[in-house]
């Protein structure tokens, strides 16, 4: 099997060393670029399975790289991971709010790194607001959305409509952080009017229906909520 590419943008020229070292002890072919522009093309390019992008770059910043990369057909599905110094939690907001797929804050660990970089790789890129699979198992949950069902410790739970695809969007990205506003449009829909702390009262009633499952959703504080990850 072909070693995973990963493309890093980042400017600080140490931090890259020790990113580039570590990604490249793991097996991983690594390319490493200083700056936005040369980052959108090299990922034309180089077509890497993720790309590791600084939020604080010179000239393009990542927002926009990860805008623009997330808006090119020939980028779109690669999945991003945000590496940002201040850790606030606007940075981490916007950066997963323009299709960021996950985030780690300086400084961080080559430890905790590779363990976001792997968790990304497996669960693969998230493509457009639809689910391929409309039957997801969790442990002891199972969502059908097709039928619109749920089961939970082997038993039926009613969901509404909007829970349901609440549940279904989380479940099928285990470990994938989402922001309210991600949440509200893929849910929801863009067409009602909504606060993004409507997505709260949803969570509530799921976690609620879940019981003794609830805590498979969990908060990320500040910025939204993901679905448990598998443990491997």
């Amino acid at each position: 099997m072909d070693p995973k590419r990963i493309l890093v943008i980042e400017d600080e020229t140490d931090i890259l060393e020790v990113i580039e070292y570590n990604l490249l002890r793991e097996g991983y072919k690594v390319v490493c670029v200083s700056d936005g522009d040369e980052g959108v093309e090299t990922a034309r390019s180089f077509a890497p399975d993720l790309v590791l992008l600084d939020l604080m770059l010179p000239g393009l910043d990542g927002i926009e790289v990860c805008k623009r990369l997330k808006g090119d057909s020939v980028t779109g599905s690669i999945p991003i991971i945000m590496v940002t110094a201040k850790g606030e939690e606007s940075d981490i907001v916007l950066g997963l709010g323009v299709g960021a797929d996950d985030y780690v804050t300086k400084p961080f660990s080559p430890r905790e790194l590779i363990a976001r970089v792997k968790a990304v790789l497996r669960r693969g890129p998230l493509v457009g607001s639809r689910v391929g699979n409309d039957r997801v198992v969790r442990g002891e949950v199972v969502v059908d959305i097709g039928r619109h069902e749920v089961v939970v410790d082997g038993k039926n739970v009613d969901l509404t409509p909007s829970e349901l695809r609440l549940l279904h969007l989380l479940a099928s990205h285990p470990g994938r952080v989402f922001t309210r506003d991600q949440l509200l449009s893929r849910v929801i829909g863009g067409g009602a009017y909504v606060i993004d702390r409507n997505i709260d009262v949803h969570v509530r009633g799921v976690r609620k229906k879940l019981k003794g499952q609830s805590d498979l959703i969990e908060t990320v504080r500040g910025v939204g909520y993901r679905f448990k990850a598998e443990e491997q």
